[in-house]
């Protein structure tokens, strides 16, 4: 394995902004043919760079590595051989039972590199103000789009975009993964949505009411966006703190920015300003298919 090979292809999913995980293998218990130290930059499509073992290792692992990038969690595997494909949890292992026939363990780790979090803010409005300006407080970098826009009203935002035209051109300017909030207060709320959805975001707020967004979202479909786009939609976006002021409520959506941030489930709805949608619970593993040969034999590609 050629370290020069793995630091240059983690750069290269750095520099383009896009999630992966490196997988260390820590411990072997013979036959293997991986051993302590080899490494693999892995995305969720696969392995990309560099050689953790053979193809019967390669499911739990993908699997491990989907859910790391998912929430953010570094975890230690044991793939280890058991007839019936059993995933159980022990201590701070997660270990994967796979029929593998030369009864070769490997343990490994596997840690995920996530792009940093950025917010992307859109509106020109009290309320994206005072966003612009408190989430830079909490390490969130911010983008400003909005039709127009006066880059003086925005002193903490890294850039400002004076457009909120949807397409290629905004997506590239932002790029791709930041946490998107819509603060449009009726100023081009239509715009702004549909800006937001071409971003390829992490995860996109709205600031409205109930009743405005369950609006907003069916013109949204009738105009051909995409169903699973506007419904991933937070709407309405917030943290239950009573907020009132454009500073209140910036305070209560960026928790809720937060919150998604880190991972967590979502805290009780604010109802002025709006419930968050909360956080999917763990799910449990699914079984793995039964993968008859080596777990970690086979020869290196």
């Amino acid at each position: 394995m050629n370290s020069t090979d793995i630091l240059a292809a983690a750069q290269r999913l750095q520099q383009r902004g896009q999630p992966y995980a490196l997988v260390s293998v820590l411990r072997v218990l013979a036959p293997a043919s991986a051993r302590p130290g080899d490494k693999a930059v892995v995305t969720a499509e696969g392995i990309q760079q560099g050689w953790i073992g053979g193809g019967c290792a390669q499911p739990a692992v993908m699997r491990t590595v989907r859910l790391a990038l998912q929430d953010g969690r570094a975890r230690v595997i044991r793939i280890a051989p058991a007839a019936d494909g059993s995933v159980r949890e022990l201590d701070d292992v997660l270990e994967f039972g796979m029929a593998c026939h030369s009864g070769g363990t490997l343990e490994l780790f596997v840690d995920p590199m996530l792009p940093a979090a950025r917010l992307t803010v859109i509106g020109d409005t009290p309320l994206a103000a005072a966003l612009a300006a408190l989430a830079p407080r909490v390490g969130l970098p911010v983008t400003v789009m909005a039709q127009d826009a006066d880059a003086s009203r925005f002193p903490d935002a890294v850039r400002v975009i004076a457009s909120d035209e949807a397409g290629a051109e905004a997506s590239a300017e932002v790029g791709a993964g930041s946490f998107v909030v819509v603060a449009t207060q009726g100023r081009r709320d239509v715009q702004g949505l549909r800006a937001a959805l071409s971003l390829n975001a992490r995860q996109v707020f709205f600031v409205a009411s109930a009743r405005k967004a369950e609006v907003l979202k069916a013109a949204l479909l009738e105009s051909g966006a995409d169903a699973a786009a506007v419904a991933a939609i937070v709407a309405p976006a917030g943290q239950a703190i009573a907020a009132q002021t454009p500073e209140e409520i910036a305070l209560s959506v960026l928790a809720a920015v937060v919150a998604a941030r880190r991972g967590s489930p979502q805290a009780a709805p604010a109802a002025a300003v709006a419930p968050p949608a909360v956080a999917a619970p763990r799910q449990p593993l699914p079984e793995l298919p039964v993968i008859s040969g080596s777990c970690c034999g086979g020869g290196k590609a």
